[in-house]
């Protein structure tokens, strides 16, 4: 089994961290995202969507980082992904929230346009009108990540046991440190990510992550 990824990628954290965290055999292969490398052969071939992070698993092919966060969860039987019909929606619902509306304002239309030149809109109006949206949605779905979903009572995403959703999560919230975030009005999502970085793997995981935020430190960016 083998996962095509770059260590700062989004998608690709989750993916490892569960890996990690769970001991699983998986060979890693080195896409540098950061040189254009997943728009060359012979991965461009092997992945039509020119992005990362991708599973290799025999004839099987997974482009997505929740479907593979679900695949090897089932592949090996693991908790974090319940069996049980009820919870296994309420997981599913969590992540597809995740996915299609914190990330959407927070990753495309803040920290994206911000840092990725090919992110950057047409116009210097149209480009500053896509962050201020990212800002102003992200009041709307932060609120609601920090009292409805997480609440002053679970340890994580879905309650008090970790799940997928909760790798998944907390790498695509934690991208806020890439152009400093100030998530300290949301205690509950703090709480949270606190726990999430209390796993054994999370720092090594997380290494060249750091040093990114760490470069961007002291820059000026738009931020929450």
């Amino acid at each position: 089994m083998k996962l095509y990824m770059h260590p700062v990628s989004t998608a690709t954290r989750p993916v490892r961290l569960f890996i990690a965290e769970n001991g699983i055999e998986c060979e890693e292969v080195m896409v540098d995202i950061l040189t254009g490398a997943h728009h060359q052969e012979p991965y461009a071939s092997i992945n039509p969507n020119k992005l990362v992070p991708m599973l290799e698993d025999g004839d099987l092919h997974l482009t997505e980082g929740s479907a593979i966060l679900k695949y090897l969860a089932d592949k090996y039987d693991l908790p974090s992904y319940p069996k049980d019909l009820k919870k296994r929606a309420k997981v599913n619902e969590m992540m597809d929230w995740l996915n299609t509306q914190l990330y959407r304002a927070l990753g495309y239309n803040l920290i994206y346009p911000q840092l990725f030149p090919h992110h950057k809109r047409r116009s210097d109006e149209a480009h500053a009108g896509t962050i201020a949206w990212g800002q102003q949605e992200l009041k709307r779905w932060l609120p609601v990540l920090n009292s409805h979903w997480i609440g002053p009572k679970n340890a994580y995403l879905c309650g008090n046991e970790i799940t997928i959703a909760d790798y998944f999560g907390a790498g695509l919230v934690t991208i806020g440190e890439l152009i400093g975030c100030d998530y300290s009005a949301y205690p509950n999502i703090q709480r949270w990510l606190g726990n999430m970085r209390k796993l054994k793997t999370w720092s090594k995981v997380n290494e060249v992550f750091n040093s990114v935020v760490a470069g961007n430190k002291g820059k000026e960016f738009a931020r929450l």
